[in-house]
């Protein structure tokens, strides 16, 4: 009778143990989103077609030309790649094919990121709409758009109901996401051209005024500023710490803005996978360009590789692999632990933009024009 009773235990444990590890990888998305997800890791853990073992076998599948520079960073949601061009387009393309499913076109320069959710594309553009906007994913239809007072060219990040987003007219937005009502605005003393990260109930972004910014997500209060040593990009949070670049790269105190670490290395937005942190620099040698690898917790160097061109795309990993462009006009991967180069493309211009990883597939755009897919064969 026990054994009887053993048998059942251990077939429900299993059962049990079955149903969790589904539920849990139903909630792995898979989509690249936004610039990525809201706490701006850039780091896909739900990717698992592409690895340090295939990646070099990466190909060209397809390309889609712009009518101008393409220094907004792809989205990829539900099978669509969003992106935006210095043409004043949003682009929807079948992220399979490359083909065209819709362009809206704004008022002003898209070198805005584009955010996907709920159904609704969210992306900025600069003067002299200066204004974001709000489009149906499916049709490209525009629901609202708000004018703020200057570019937008920081990428909107959605939670909870809300958009976050910076403005060239020194403020941080939160709007409605469903009407485009401002809930919120916050003052910085300059230009907030960085990507807001939000998590735990706090929006977190950086100023041209060389501060990082702590804020409450609900009433836009300010929690806590960091003073850093020049300009701020976007900060990426993780393990109870924010990570941004001014010039060199800090790590802050999440709840309280203290310095944990600061390290002279890295300009370009971070990303962080593993416990590791992950930035590009233009401050090597010649001006060239080298990716660093650094400890979260200290600091101190894993590894660096060196690049043919300065790097200030963030770098994107997934499944071991770290993606990143140049102004050489490369697209590079590199495995995460050990630097080895694995795999290059070059375009025809500088590559700003940052990379997209989602279901077998990296997303690019570059200055050429032009927006790159790349799969496997």
């Amino acid at each position: 009778m026990k054994r009887i009773w053993i048998v059942v235990l251990i077939l429900c444990a299993c059962f049990v143990s079955a149903a969790w590890g589904q539920q849990t990888a139903s909630k792995c998305i898979k989509d690249w989103s936004e610039f990525h997800r809201t706490n701006m890791e850039r780091w896909n853990p739900c990717e698992k077609v592409l690895g340090v073992n295939n990646v070099g076998k990466l190909v060209l599948k397809w390309s889609y030309t712009t009518g101008n520079e393409v220094n907004s960073s792809p989205a990829v949601a539900s099978g669509v790649v969003y992106v935006g061009s210095y043409d004043h387009k949003v682009y929807a393309l079948n992220a399979h094919t490359g083909a065209l499913l819709w362009s809206y076109t704004t008022g002003g320069v898209v070198e805005s990121s584009p955010a996907v959710a709920s159904g609704v594309v969210y992306v900025g553009s600069a003067y002299p709409d200066n204004s974001v906007y709000a489009l149906n994913a499916r049709t490209g239809a525009k629901i609202w758009s708000y004018a703020t007072g200057n570019d937008v060219v920081s990428s909107p990040v959605v939670a909870d109901g809300s958009v976050y987003v910076g403005s060239r007219d020194n403020n941080v937005y939160a709007l409605n996401a469903s009407t485009g009502a401002k809930i919120w605005s916050y003052a910085t003393g300059a230009y907030v051209e960085s990507s807001p990260a939000v998590a735990n109930g706090v929006v977190y972004v950086g100023s041209n005024d060389s501060n990082v910014y702590a804020l409450n997500a609900k009433t836009g209060g300010k929690l806590w500023s960091y003073l850093t040593s020049g300009i701020v990009g976007s900060p990426a949070v993780g393990n109870g710490a924010v990570y941004v670049s001014s010039y060199r790269i800090y790590a802050l105190n999440a709840k309280t803005g203290a310095l944990l670490w600061t390290n002279k290395f890295g300009t370009s937005s971070p990303a962080l996978a593993n416990g590791v942190v992950y930035v590009g620099s233009s401050l090597g040698i010649d001006r060239n360009g080298i990716i660093y690898a650094l400890n979260a917790k200290t600091g101190k160097p894993v590894w660096s590789a060196g690049a043919y061109g300065a790097v200030d795309s963030s770098p994107a990993l997934a499944n071991g692999v770290l993606y990143a462009g140049a102004a050489d006009g490369s697209v590079f991967a590199l495995n995460a632990k050990t630097a080895l180069l694995l795999w290059s493309y070059t375009t025809n211009n500088t590559v700003y933009s940052s990379p997209a990883v989602s279901n077998g597939m990296v997303f690019i755009g570059s200055l050429d024009g032009n927006i790159y897919a790349f799969g496997l064969k």
